[in-house]
């Protein structure tokens, strides 16, 4: 049995869960690391520590996967239907490359601007952090929503007409970053459009560690 294990609180891990969710299962049986931030299991401390990954997927042979996308391909080559990267190579690419997209111009801009300023005191010990480079790092990411927005105009959704995970990816950082002082500007039509819509999906509410609500997310 694959067994998932995240840190309390992870905003990486809500894209995992996300797709789990909206594939229509009840989810990965998984442990959970609830007012701790040490994992739970051997083989994912040792995982944390070398990579320090999160979320990671234990495998039943033992090995682990980390990284959410990566995460989430996996789970579609065992379950191929709904297709949240693709059905066709175009596709698959098509997704890929707006996945990159979104995390090179706004998600990594976002999270890191968090962890180099609200979230100093908790990742200081863990990665190297500029708090002197917080606020450039969070107006490029805003840079980045205000590209999109001209990009998604007359699209559902980031790759057109289809639902995937770079869908995922943006809105469970942007529901994050609403909750630490990073919001959604609301003169950008498309992108505000597009976030209803996600919000207001079943499996945004679903997916959400039971302390979300507390630290502010709502989908």
């Amino acid at each position: 049995m694959n067994e998932t294990t995240e840190f309390d609180g992870a905003q990486s891990a809500h894209g995992a869960h996300v797709h789990d969710r909206k594939r229509g299962r009840v989810g990965i049986p998984g442990a959970r690391c609830s007012g701790s931030r040490e994992p739970q299991t051997p083989v994912y401390r040792q995982e944390s520590r070398r990579e320090r990954a999160d979320p990671a997927l234990e495998l039943d042979d033992g090995s682990v996967l980390a990284e959410t996308v990566v995460i989430c391909e996996y789970l579609e080559e065992l379950h191929p239907s709904p297709a949240l990267v693709g059905t066709t190579p175009q596709e698959r690419a098509e997704t890929r490359m707006w996945t990159r997209r979104v995390e090179q111009k706004i998600t990594d801009n976002m999270y890191n601007g968090f962890r180099f300023s609200e979230g100093l005191e908790r990742f200081k010990d863990r990665m190297r952090c500029l708090p002197e480079a917080a606020d450039g790092l969070k107006a490029v990411a805003q840079d980045g929503l205000a590209w999109l927005d001209a990009l998604m105009d007359g699209k559902e959704y980031v790759c057109g007409d289809r639902l995937t995970i770079a869908d995922l990816v943006l809105y469970c950082c942007m529901d994050f970053a609403a909750g630490v002082g990073q919001s959604l500007d609301p003169s950008l039509p498309n992108v505000s459009a597009w976030f209803a819509r996600m919000d207001a999906r079943p499996s945004a509410k679903t997916s959400l560690h039971p302390a979300a609500e507390k630290a502010g997310r709502k989908g």
